[in-house]
């Protein structure tokens, strides 16, 4: 008898899932090391996309596992305002040296969410502080991923995570996304085509009036939206346009920062400096929950000098720089160090990209994308719909021990840093035999 027989299933409403579907058929996982996790029925099941993106460093990595035992028996809580403990400063001080030159000032949230939320109200602070009240407006871009807290719905551009929640924040406007398969269907990294889609920007400001915009928010690579890479050349126009009309541009990184590309940040890899970094799920490798947000000093300088209150931003949560969440973090980062896990990404990101690629010619897929560590299948509609066959491709590799990820009509795939060539292999195999198997 498995043990789920006995659970009670009833009570947990579960996240972003069929819970209907889910409930008549579960999927436990009981235990987790390195890239695998264990099902509550015995199995070792290959984590093919890092828990959720997050686990860069592998399940429970010993090291940082000792540092969340050893700080949670030293010091569990520590009030967060008017007070605060080592630990945060020194992981404020890791994280900046990661970030690029002059992005050191760090605040902490606890999720991703938490983090653009942060950005969102320090964008609209800052321009008020600089007697610019008026620019209350944000910019996103379609199939955006930003968090599910009102702000990040609102400049996200993901349909169903929005149509059941309202009108959500007003003056928010969205940039056309950037995949278009007629032009850049199967391309390796960073498309050749599709940089004058960075010039939309500029019809959507003439619109709202640039005076009136506070910040373009948006991901270097669509995570959750479809790995969506950004064409040569994209970013830099962005960031060129918000330079012009000065305003603020953020980027999400809470996927692809830590490793994700082969770099502690995407910023670094793509060498653009935008004014904010949000970033969690890597920073401490999922082991605690635990966010921040990499400010311009600029920023930071304008909101410390223009205050009219002692205080300087009425903002901050109970859990922010928790004690816990700073050792895991301090600990992960020099996982990544000692062990080579951003130079083990780089590594592997072309054994990555020729086994996804090879996935090219099954059964209604119509498009392979992948950068760094990041990759994505997508299906079409030619035989059956294709948001039928991507559940049926997950549920196939699961049952052969494989995880890969599902969403729409496309499947994710994003191992763990620490991810060798055999499992890379694997993963993409167990997706081709899947396709054959169920399409």
């Amino acid at each position: 008898m498995k043990p789920q027989e006995n659970l009670n299933l009833d009570n947990y409403w579960l996240p972003f899932t069929a819970n209907k579907n889910f409930k008549a058929n579960p999927r436990l996982l009981t235990s987790a090391n390195g890239m695998y996790y264990k099902t509550d029925d015995g199995k070792d099941v290959l984590d093919g996309i890092a828990g959720l993106w997050c686990t860069n460093a592998g399940h429970c990595h010993p090291k940082i596992v000792a540092a969340v035992q050893n700080q949670v028996a030293e010091l569990d809580y520590a009030t967060a305002f008017n007070m605060s403990h080592p630990k945060a400063f020194e992981l404020a001080e890791r994280i900046s040296a990661l970030t690029p030159d002059g992005l050191d000032r760090i605040f902490y949230g606890n999720s991703g969410s938490e983090a653009v939320e942060t950005a969102l109200k320090v964008a609209l602070a800052y321009h008020a502080s600089k007697g610019e009240g008026q620019r209350t407006k944000f910019i996103g871009r379609e199939k955006g991923y930003h968090g599910v807290n009102f702000g990040g719905v609102s400049v996200g551009g993901i349909t169903p995570n929005r149509k059941s929640f309202g009108p959500l924040l007003p003056g928010v406007d969205h940039l056309p996304h950037t995949w278009d398969p007629n032009h850049m269907a199967f391309s390796k990294g960073q498309p050749e085509w599709g940089l004058h889609l960075a010039d939309e920007l500029e019809k959507i400001l003439m619109l709202q009036d640039p005076s009136t915009v506070a910040a373009v928010i948006i991901e270097p690579v669509v995570g959750s939206g479809g790995v969506i890479v950004p064409p040569k050349g994209y970013l830099e126009r962005i960031r060129e346009i918000c330079d012009k009309h000065h305003i603020l541009l953020i980027f999400d990184e809470v996927i692809t920062g830590f490793g994700r590309l082969g770099d502690a940040f995407a910023a670094n890899r793509f060498k653009v400096k935008p004014d904010m970094i949000t970033m969690a799920k890597g920073l401490t490798s999922a082991m605690i929950p635990m966010s921040a947000v990499a400010f311009d000093n600029s920023i930071y300088d304008q909101l410390m000098e223009g205050s009219e209150t002692p205080i300087e931003l009425f903002h901050g949560y109970t859990y922010s720089g928790h004690p816990v969440a700073c050792a895991a973090g301090i600990a992960t980062l020099d996982v990544y160090e000692e062990e080579g896990l951003f130079e083990n990404a780089q590594k592997m990101e072309p054994i990555f990209e020729e086994a996804l690629h090879s996935i090219k010619g099954s059964n209604q897929v119509i498009d392979v994308r992948n950068i760094g560590l990041m990759g994505a299948v997508h299906f079409g509609s030619d035989k059956i719909p294709a948001t039928e066959l991507a559940p049926k491709v997950f549920q196939h590799c699961y049952d052969n021990d494989v995880l890969v990820r599902f969403s729409a009509d496309y499947l994710v795939i994003s191992p763990s840093l620490i991810v060798e060539p055999s499992q890379i292999e694997r993963i993409a195999e167990a997706i081709k035999v899947a396709i054959k198997s169920v399409s």
